[in-house]
């Protein structure tokens, strides 16, 4: 590349000189120029040479000049112009090549810049063709698992909605309106409705109202909370039956987070509540047992306990004193026994309740310690007692309780002392309106390890030491006394030490109360008394108790010779044993009741004590005297319920309407054979039988509807269904299904609720055998 210079050459200098001011100035410029060198240049030669300048030498050089010269000038101006012409094109050319050459290299490059740029985007191409055929490959392998994917959704669509249909569990969801969206066959077959038919419709077109009510509450509650729901319902089928359901509502949202409804799930808990109503039936069998056992047991032992105390009034030599003594004192060992058991049941429960009444302190602790005395002296023991009891100091407290605490700690000390003393140590501090009696026992007997000291009040445990292992007990006397003492507001305390002897003690603040009316000796006598009881026994103690009080006493021993005699007589009170052989004494006073009589006062004769006194009054009976009869008991009886300024003179009375008597040939009892007969006679044999196979079939179905309504409490769907068992029983002249069906059916019935399920329980005995005497009366004819 040529550059120009800063500094231009003569020539160049000489060609602007020329280009400027033109060949000829130019030439005519240098001719002057020529003519005056030359001029000089003869005027020097001459001089120099000749010494001498003339004008004839002058004349030659200057025409010599003058001729050749300016051609010669203006050939070379002209070339010069031209040269410099020749240069500035040759300039330009250049500079042309120049700006050429650069757009050539810029070119270049470009070129370059393109070659890289469309190499990269060769190798782009390249990786992007490379990423597109991957791209292909996962977009078929996408594709592939895409339609893996979705067979693989289909078969669990397919199996979710087979476990969907085929759950036990009813399942249902609904929209934002409540409306149904879906369900699955249990939820099918729970309404009658198929899904199809489900969409669309509300609670209110698929319940009956009051669940409908329900359903509408709790999805009111879901929906607000947005929260799930968990509660119990019963749920009633197309065919009647009912069913216990534990409910589960949970919202139900989008992939988004907005609720779009509910669902709703539902178990069938029907076997729980069974076992429920099984384990509520046990415990009621149990309830029925320990009273039955109650009864069994304490019938004799009343009797033992009456017979003694009877003896121990009358003239015995003080041998026979104490014999009848020990077994009064063993026989009231036995019953605190029981009243253990009992309360241990009560417990369970949670029945335990402690009855207040007024009672005297210082007969009390003395009975206690008469009892004591005689057990330690049968164990040849030192017995001492301490009381700073006031008399006739009276407070409020259960007896019953506390005597059975202070001798299950009495009987313990006893039992556990081989050899010693035993104290019993009772304090009394009277305050304003209440007293503070601390009751301690002492022994000198085995001791308790201290190890074992928090476990003795715990339900059955029993004590493991050698010397006592035969007779331990049972393992819940202390156990029910801390609870009992503390039910009384009180607190039992222990100390002991291994083979030195234990101390128990007792504290309770107690109310004061006035002394009540004695009962004393009644002025009440001269009554004619229906007893009925059916243990010998019993039925001399009363006597002698009885007539002893100056009445009169009829026995009956049964239910039915009660019904006959109280016809043939009038009485003036009745006591009326409970458990009897053929029936009920509450069964006796519902048969009372139904005389167009005025009824005596009916007072129960038991020695059940799983009842109150409240509950026997609820049944219709006038007042309770409890087992073993004691004559104060009787005077409190007999005086509230006469007058005891009123000597009785007991008269007789019209003899009542005989009852008629409702024992039927079991045959008759069971069918109404005139009716059947009549049926025959219009219908025919084979139709009967084929009614007989309808009814078997039908009465299955009713009785299991009966079954779900009876376990779901629902009075109204029990009526209903008896009602339905009475007229199919009725058009099948099953006499005793219809009757038993009709009583389950009035609802309204006094006790209802305690005799349903005797009742129901007949019914299905009758269903299975009275079908089966119908059967064999059609197989006769």
């Amino acid at each position: 590349m040529l550059k120009k210079s800063g500094k231009l050459s003569w020539p160049e200098k000489v060609a602007k000189i020329v280009n400027r001011f033109g060949t000829w100035r130019v030439s005519l410029f240098f001719l002057a120029l020529a003519l005056s060198f030359t001029a000089f240049e003869v005027t020097l030669l001459n001089y120099i040479l000749y010494g001498e300048v003339v004008v004839r030498d002058y004349i030659d050089p200057v025409l010599l000049t003058l001729l050749t010269m300016p051609w010669v000038l203006y050939f070379m101006s002209e070339l010069i112009r031209r040269l410099e012409r020749s240069r500035e094109h040759l300039t330009q050319v250049i500079e042309q090549l120049e700006a050429l050459r650069k757009q050539d290299k810029a070119s270049a490059s470009n070129l370059r810049h393109n070659i890289q740029q469309l190499n990269y985007e060769i190798e782009e191409r390249k990786r992007a063709e490379l990423q597109r055929e991957e791209a292909i490959r996962l977009l078929k392998q996408q594709i592939e698992e895409r339609q893996r994917t979705q067979q693989n959704l289909y078969e669990q669509s397919i199996l979710l909605r087979s476990a969907f249909d085929c759950s036990p569990d009813i399942i249902y969801y609904r929209d934002e309106n409540g409306r149904f969206s879906g369900c699955n066959r249990s939820f099918e077959e729970l309404t009658g409705k198929t899904e199809k038919e489900m969409i669309g419709l509300t609670p209110w077109d698929v319940y009956s109202e009051d669940i409908a009510e329900k359903v509408v509450a709790s999805d009111r509650e879901v929906l607000a909370s947005n929260a799930s729901l968990t509660y119990d319902m019963w749920l009633t089928y197309p065919s009647g039956s009912k069913k216990l359901f534990l409910i589960k509502k949970v919202p139900f949202f989008n992939n988004e987070g907005k609720r779009i409804g509910l669902l709703g799930f539902g178990r069938d808990i029907m076997e729980k509540q069974q076992a429920q109503e099984a384990l509520e039936k046990a415990s009621r069998d149990k309830t029925a047992f320990i009273s039955t056992i109650s009864h069994e047991l304490r019938t004799p032992l009343n009797g033992i306990v009456g017979i003694s105390r009877i003896l121990k009034d009358s003239k015995l030599t003080t041998e026979q004193h104490n014999q009848v003594s020990t077994i009064f004192a063993c026989a009231v060992t036995l019953g605190n026994i029981f009243n253990d058991i009992i309360d241990l049941d009560k417990i369970e429960r949670d029945k335990l309740a402690i009855n207040l009444e007024p009672v005297d302190l210082s007969g009390f602790v003395y009975e206690l310690n008469s009892v004591a005395t005689l057990m330690a002296e049968q164990k040849q023991l030192h017995f001492r007692f301490r009381s700073n009891v006031p008399e006739d100091r009276w407070v409020m407290a259960d007896p019953t309780r506390l005597r059975q605490v202070l001798w299950n700690l009495l009987a313990n000390a006893v039992k556990f002392t081989l050899k010693g003393d035993v104290e019993f140590n009772v304090d009394c501090h009277i305050r304003n309106t209440f007293a503070w009696l601390d009751f301690e026992i002492v022994d000198s007997g085995i001791g308790i390890p201290d190890k074992e000291l928090e476990n003795i009040f715990t339900m059955y445990y029993q004590v493991d030491r050698e010397e006592v292992r035969a007779g331990t007990g049972t393992g819940i006397g202390l156990a029910i006394s801390k609870i009992l003492v503390e039910s009384m507001g009180g607190q039992i305390e222990v100390h002991s030490e291994i083979n030195q002897g234990s101390s128990f003690s007792v504290s309770l603040k107690l109310d004061l109360a006035e002394a009540p009316d004695t009962a004393g000796d009644s002025n009440v006598s001269g009554l004619n008394i229906l007893l009925v009881e059916d243990v010998e026994l019993n039925v001399v103690v009363a006597n002698s108790i009885l007539t002893k009080l100056g009445h009169k006493t009829t026995v009956a021993k049964t239910g039915q010779q009660a019904i006959d005699k109280f016809n043939q007589q009038s009485f003036d009170i009745v006591l009326l044993d409970i458990q009897l052989p053929d029936m009920t004494g509450f069964d006796v006073l519902n048969h009372w009741q139904t005389l167009d009589v005025t009824l005596p006062p009916i007072v129960a004769l038991t020695a059940n004590v799983i009842k109150t006194r409240d509950e026997y009054l609820s049944k219709g009976l006038t007042d309770v005297i409890a087992k073993p009869i004691k004559i104060d008991n009787v005077h409190k009886v007999f005086n509230r319920l006469f007058d005891q300024d009123d000597v009785i003179d007991v008269q007789a009375e019209t003899v009542k309407e005989e009852a008629t008597s409702n024992i039927k040939s079991i045959d008759k009892s069971i069918l109404d054979v005139e009716f059947l007969e009549q049926l025959l006679d219009t219908i025919g044999y084979d139709l009967i039988e084929q009614n007989v196979e309808l009814f078997e079939k039908l009465i299955a179905e009713y009785m299991d509807i009966l079954n779900t309504n009876l376990c779901a409490k629902d009075q109204e769907e029990i009526g209903k269904q008896a009602h339905k068992i009475k007229g199919a029983a009725a058009s099948m002249g099953l006499k005793r299904i219809q009757n038993v069906a009709n009583q389950i059916q009035l609802t309204d019935t006094p006790a209802w609720w305690e005799n349903l399920d005797d009742r129901v329980e007949q019914l299905k005995h009758a269903c299975n055998n009275d079908l089966d005497v119908l059967k064999n009366w059609i197989n006769t004819l």
